[in-house]
């Protein structure tokens, strides 16, 4: 009787123990999520803080809403126009720049489109001019938004609406992360489609198939993340105090440095550049 009295006690220890670890939720997007990053970050971030963070990993521009609607505590995304508007808005309090990496167009090593090279508009020029396979997330996402910018770019307006889709008979948008996307690009049948992806997810994605890297080094690929702590005086119920302990860690030298040491077969995925 007494030993089940005693392990009945130990529980209710355990579970208010539980109950006592702070955490927070933080928005997120797939790209830092599914290239293993968080993996690596949150038990650096709870052994400096005792905190939790439950992520939820969708494309930036959910995350951002589920700023606005105050369903997370802090937002980790990269699509700096959409982090400024929602700043702006006062949904968010400050954002800060946290790491970057960049952006590189993937395709079938055979290139039937003939686009290999530095230059991103011509390649989405030629990729339409062929009608050649290209898989786009249409998910609203930070790579997402990129992709139409860049298509802007090479001068191919409309992409963003149903009708400008359609007229690029060989476009098609999945509304998925990016791991997801590139296993459709992967197993296109005819060798493979053409996708914009993070390299950080590509370096640990690992259904490649025939894919490979095939626009790469254009400036205009260049993929910043930022921090946002969601704006209390829009959501009161938020944990500022909580969220405002990550976004501070993520970007002081101790987080800047996990980042940096966060490497796939030796090859660095994300440069931290807070401050800058």
């Amino acid at each position: 009787m007494l030993k089940a009295v005693l392990g009945f006690v130990w529980v209710l220890a355990a579970g208010a123990s539980m109950a006592q670890t702070p955490s927070i939720v933080m928005a997120s997007t797939t790209s830092t999520e599914q290239s293993g990053l968080f993996v690596h970050l949150m038990p650096e971030f709870k052994k400096a803080t005792g905190m939790d963070v439950k992520v939820v990993a969708v494309g930036t521009g959910q995350a951002i809403d589920m700023g606005r609607r105050g369903d997370a505590d802090v937002l980790f995304v990269h699509d700096q126009v959409a982090e400024e508007k929602v700043v702006a808005e006062g949904f968010a309090i400050q954002r800060f720049a946290v790491m970057y990496n960049d952006f590189v167009l993937v395709g079938p090593a055979s290139d039937p489109a003939g686009i290999k090279g530095r230059d991103i508009a011509l390649a989405l020029k030629k990729i339409q001019a062929a009608n050649a396979n290209f898989v786009s997330r249409g998910d609203k996402s930070g790579t997402h938004a990129a992709e139409l910018r860049y298509w802007k770019t090479a001068g191919i307006a409309g992409m963003e609406t149903p009708a400008g889709a359609r007229a690029f008979a060989s476009y098609k948008a999945c509304g998925c992360g990016m791991g997801p996307a590139l296993n459709i690009a992967a197993n296109t049948p005819g060798g493979g489609a053409y996708v914009l992806a993070d390299r950080g997810t590509w370096l640990s994605f690992r259904n490649r198939a025939d894919l490979a890297v095939l626009v790469e080094g254009d400036t205009r690929l260049f993929n910043q993340y930022g921090v946002m702590v969601v704006n209390p005086a829009k959501h009161p119920h938020t944990k500022v105090a909580q969220a405002q302990k990550f976004a501070d860690w993520i970007v002081s030298p101790a987080g800047q440095a996990v980042i940096a040491g966060y490497r796939i077969n030796g090859e660095q995925l994300f440069f931290p550049n807070a401050g800058k």
